[in-house]
């Protein structure tokens, strides 16, 4: 009888192990969620600080909190290029896959390869006393693997970069992966990506940059380089930040 009933309690005690360390997990993942939101939102705060020149690398979570009150979170409407006040809840990644908040894009308008992107972004605004000082702009794209998440940061012309951050990307590392080293984009500042019209011309060279809307591309990473191209021209073109842009040059923001 005793032999008949080992097999059983061992599967009890199986069960019960099993039923005990998924409590275990879940509570832990529980407890450390909003420790990870409160890490994500400060990573966040940093790399728009970089991005703006505001901060150079790492910074203590009070120095992040202190500089980051110098920056205005707004939300735009892209196809208008307006403030609009936060939808409820809104997140830009999660309203890039909903449906109802979307805008599905295809053949020649995905130069970004993304598919598809929110009808509404973000954008911050870092002011000197009561003057516009900096535009950050978040941009997205698809590289050689990857998707690439970055910040772009222009003047109050809109045309000269400030500087430009990735923080998120999956390239191949020594090659692509290099969008992240702070030696390439060191090159980025005083760079004009648009011209005079308001049309995106920054370019991703092979070599040295010769003009003032180049740029030296990554050795080895040609698929990545032109990823950044056209996710940039995307993003401030007529189909992303353009009609922002616009109403920035015309003084209306």
């Amino acid at each position: 009888m005793s032999k008949k009933e080992s097999p059983i309690k061992t599967i009890v005690v199986a069960v019960v192990l099993s039923l005990v360390c998924s409590v275990v997990v879940s509570f832990a993942a529980i407890q450390l969620k909003p420790k990870q939101e409160l890490n994500k939102e400060l990573d966040r705060k940093r790399n728009i600080l970089i991005a703006a020149r505001l901060l150079e690398q790492g910074g203590t979570q009070s120095e992040i909190d202190e500089l980051f009150k110098q920056v205005e979170t707004k939300v735009v409407d892209l196809s208008s290029g307006e403030f609009i006040e936060p939808p409820k809840g809104f997140n830009q990644r999660k309203f890039a896959k909903d449906p109802k908040t979307n805008k599905v894009l295809q053949g020649q308008e995905d130069i970004a390869g993304i598919k598809r992107r929110s009808q509404f972004a973000n954008v911050y605004l870092v002011h000197n006393g009561d003057e516009l000082d900096t535009i950050v702009l978040p941009v997205h794209g698809y590289g050689l693997w990857s998707t690439m998440y970055g910040f772009l940061a222009l003047e109050p012309d809109t045309k000269t970069v400030v500087g430009f951050k990735y923080y998120e990307q999956g390239e191949t590392a020594g090659l692509g992966g290099e969008i992240e080293n702070p030696t390439w984009l060191s090159q980025w500042p005083n760079k004009q990506v648009l011209n005079e019209q308001g049309d995106p011309v920054i370019k991703l060279v092979k070599g040295s940059a010769q003009t003032e809307n180049q740029v030296d591309g990554l050795s080895g990473a040609t698929l990545t380089s032109n990823g950044v191209e056209n996710t940039l021209h995307y993003w401030l073109g007529e189909d992303g930040f353009g009609p922002f842009l616009e109403r920035v040059r015309a003084g209306e923001i």
